[in-house]
């Protein structure tokens, strides 16, 4: 059954399709949700209906499912470029620039990324150069885009590095939510046994210790204070994943405290009781109100006057995006059941039996052979 609907989401897509082949995809990721093929493919259909953030969530899941797959980290680094993350785009494109070394497209985006950080990086050098006073000890921030930890000068009291491994094992990532951050480290097949995560007010402590392996040893001062007692850590097969209870909802800008980062910026809670969206670390300079322009695009779409099938379109959005989601559910099996012919948004009939195509008036359908 995974294998009918992602031939039908290639088909949807190699047709401009895109919406359709996302949905299909989704479908078959329920069903097979361990295919890391299915979510890199995604990713690329995200892509092409600028659902970039969507894309690399798509492109990490196919990443941590197969971490060998060149095309997730092509996809990852695509979506990071169109969201000007350009050292976390860079950090995917060398990772998979390994994997294909003859793949030319790595080392072109490569050069646009330097290209890029250059620029966006040339006038604060150049500030935080002639800013800096002499004898002072400036702790250097970890750039948590690429992935790695590095030495970080973050004691309270005197600058000393907390960071004990020079050349770090194991690569990791974090994002963060209204009232959590949540930090992976990227540990293939490692016992629970040999790990060790410790939380301070704002510290984190992980050791890994494997028999026969050199000591592996993350701790840093964090961005900011957290609590303890409401932090806790998994140990899964392919990572360590570990969540961080923030004493504030504030926006951390990176995961390591510095000097330079100390403004702050208040996140606001969700009205309602959905999830709030995670926010990902970014090496842009300004910072833009993702919210306040979507609202505005919104707001555009929703004034639009469309005429014909481009009216008939947003009524189906319209419907759908105000629907619950057994009114969804049966838009969705209607819609590809039955080839793209009937619509309902009745579950109770949908849901019951498989809907049967229903060309219009004058129309035959057919079914194709593969």
């Amino acid at each position: 059954m995974a294998s009918d609907l992602e031939k039908r989401a290639k088909e949807a897509f190699v047709d401009d399709n895109f919406e359709l082949s996302v949905a299909l995809y989704t479908q078959a990721i329920d069903i097979d949700p361990n295919n890391a093929y299915l979510y890199a493919d995604r990713a690329q259909a995200n892509i092409k209906l600028k659902n970039f953030t969507e894309a690399v969530a798509d492109a990490n899941r196919a990443i941590e499912l197969d971490s060998s797959m060149a095309k997730a980290y092509l996809r990852k680094a695509t979506a990071c470029i169109n969201l000007e993350e350009y050292q976390t785009a860079k950090a995917a494109l060398e990772a998979g620039a390994s994997l294909a070394p003859d793949d030319s497209r790595f080392t072109s985006l490569i050069k646009d990324c330097n290209d890029c950080i250059a620029e966006e990086t040339g006038d604060i050098t150049k500030h935080s150069t002639q800013s800096t006073l002499p004898n002072a000890v400036t702790p250097a921030e970890s750039h948590l885009s690429n992935g790695t930890v590095k030495d970080s000068v973050l004691s309270q009291e005197s600058p000393q590095p907390l960071v004990t491994s020079a050349k770090p094992k194991y690569r990791y990532e974090y994002y963060q939510k209204t009232d959590e951050v949540v930090v992976t480290i990227f540990a293939k097949g490692i016992p629970s046994k040999n790990v060790a995560v410790e939380f301070g007010e704002q510290i984190l402590s992980v050791t890994i210790d494997v028999a026969g392996e050199d000591q592996y040893i993350f701790q840093t001062r964090l961005f900011g204070k957290i609590i303890p007692e409401k932090c806790r850590y998994d140990v899964l097969s392919t990572k360590v994943e570990i969540r961080l209870a923030k004493t504030e909802a504030i926006n951390w800008t990176s995961l390591e405290f510095s000097r330079g980062n100390t403004i702050t910026q208040k996140i606001n809670a969700p009205s309602g009781t959905g999830t709030a969206r995670p926010t990902y670390p970014s090496s842009r300079t300004n910072a833009v109100d993702w919210d306040k322009l979507e609202a505005e695009v919104k707001k555009e779409e929703k004034e639009e006057k469309l005429d014909g099938d481009a009216a008939l379109n947003k009524l189906f959005r319209d419907i759908y995006q105000d629907a619950d989601e057994d009114t969804r559910r049966a838009m969705r099996k209607s819609f590809v059941e039955s080839h793209g012919t009937v619509l309902s948004t009745n579950w109770k009939e949908v849901g019951a039996k498989k809907v049967e195509g229903s060309p219009p008036d004058g129309m035959e359908l057919k079914k194709w052979e593969y």
